[in-house]
C-alpha cells in the first residue's frame, strides 16, 4: 500500500506541475480546467453505450430521421467552421507545413488557431452522439470496437493537445481531419434521409480510402518532425504516431471486410448463381431434344 501511495503521490506531484506549466491562454476555457471532465465524459460515453445497447434490446428502433439528418448538417457546419479557421489564421500567422513550434502568444491569429483547435477538441465530445443514434435506432452492426475505441480516445487525447499545445504542429492533424469529417458527415447526413437517397452515395469506398489517406498523411507529418527535430514536444509526436497506426490498421481491417472480402464473396456468389442457371438451361435444352426424338 505504501508503494502505490507513493506513486499516487508523485503522478499528483507531476500533474500539478504540469498543469501549472501549460498553455496559459486557455486556463479559463471551457473544461480545460483539469482533466476530471473529459475523462468523467469519457468514462460515462463507454458506458452508456453498453447500457443503451441492453436497455434498447427489447424495444423497438427509434425513428430519428430528421434529427439524425439536421444533427450531421450542424457538425458539417461545426467540422467547416474549424478548417476555415485553422487555413485562413495558420496562412495569416506564416506557419510551416513542416516544423511549426507552438507559440504561446496573444497575436490575434494565434489566439483564433488555439480557439479553432479548441472547438475541434469540443467536437470530439458532440461526435460520441453517433454512438447514441446507433443505440437508439439498434444499428449494432455499426458499433463496432474500432467505432467504440476512436470516440473513447480522441475527446481524451484532444484535451492533452489544447491543454498544452494548442498551435504548433498540432494544427495539422485537426486541420487535415475537420475536411475529412466534413465530407463524412456530408454522407451521414444524407444517408439519414432514408433508402431513396442510397443511389446519392455511391462514393462510400472513396470516404473510406479518404479516411486512410488521412492516417497516413498524419503518420508522415509526425516523422518528419522527428526527423527532423522539430521544436516541439517529442513524445507527442510518439504518441500520435503510435495512435495513428492503431487507427490505421483498425481501419485497413474494416476496408478489407467490408470492401475487399465481400467483393470476393459477392463475385463467388454471382459464379455460383450464373454456373446453376446454366447447369440448369443445360438441362432443359436437353430435355426438350431428347422429347422431339422421341416424337
Amino acid at each position: 500500500m505504501e508503494i502505490i501511495k507513493d506513486k499516487y503521490y508523485e503522478w499528483n506531484k507531476f500533474y500539478e506541475w504540469a498543469l501549472e506549466n501549460s498553455d496559459p491562454r486557455v486556463k479559463d476555457w471551457l473544461l480545460m480546467q483539469n482533466y476530471t471532465p473529459t475523462l468523467v465524459i469519457t468514462a460515462l460515453y463507454v458506458m452508456l453505450v453498453y447500457v443503451g445497447k441492453w436497455w434498447m434490446e427489447k424495444r423497438e428502433p427509434f425513428k430519428l430521421r430528421w434529427a439524425v439528418f439536421f444533427y450531421n448538417i450542424g457538425l458539417v457546419i461545426l467540422n467547416l467552421h474549424i478548417f476555415c479557421q485553422v487555413v485562413l489564421n495558420t496562412y495569416r500567422a506564416g506557419y510551416s507545413y513542416i516544423c511549426q513550434p507552438v507559440v504561446y502568444s496573444e497575436n490575434q491569429y494565434e489566439v483564433n488557431i488555439a480557439s479553432a483547435l479548441w472547438w475541434f477538441y469540443f467536437s470530439k465530445c458532440v461526435e460520441m452522439m453517433d454512438t447514441f443514434f446507433f443505440v437508439l435506432k439498434k444499428k449494432n452492426n455499426q458499433i463496432s470496437f474500432l467505432h467504440v475505441y476512436h470516440h473513447a480516445t480522441m475527446f481524451p487525447i484532444w484535451w492533452i493537445g489544447i491543454k498544452w499545445v494548442a498551435g504548433g504542429q498540432s494544427f495539422f492533424g485537426a486541420m487535415v481531419n475537420s475536411f475529412i469529417h466534413v465530407i463524412m458527415y456530408t454522407y451521414y447526413g444524407i444517408s439519414a434521409l432514408g433508402p431513396e437517397y442510397q443511389k446519392y452515395l455511391w462514393w462510400k469506398r472513396y470516404l473510406t480510402m479518404l479516411q486512410l489517406i488521412q492516417f497516413v498523411t498524419g503518420i508522415i507529418h509526425a516523422a518528419q518532425s522527428l526527423i527532423f527535430k522539430c521544436d516541439f514536444p517529442e513524445w507527442m509526436q510518439w504518441a500520435l504516431v503510435f495512435y495513428a497506426f492503431t487507427i490505421l490498421l483498425l481501419f485497413l481491417n474494416f476496408y478489407f471486410h467490408a470492401y475487399v472480402k465481400s467483393m470476393k464473396k459477392k463475385k463467388y456468389d454471382d459464379g455460383k448463381a450464373t454456373n446453376g442457371a446454366v447447369s440448369q438451361n443445360g438441362r432443359h435444352a436437353n430435355g426438350h431434344i431428347e422429347t422431339k426424338k422421341t416424337k
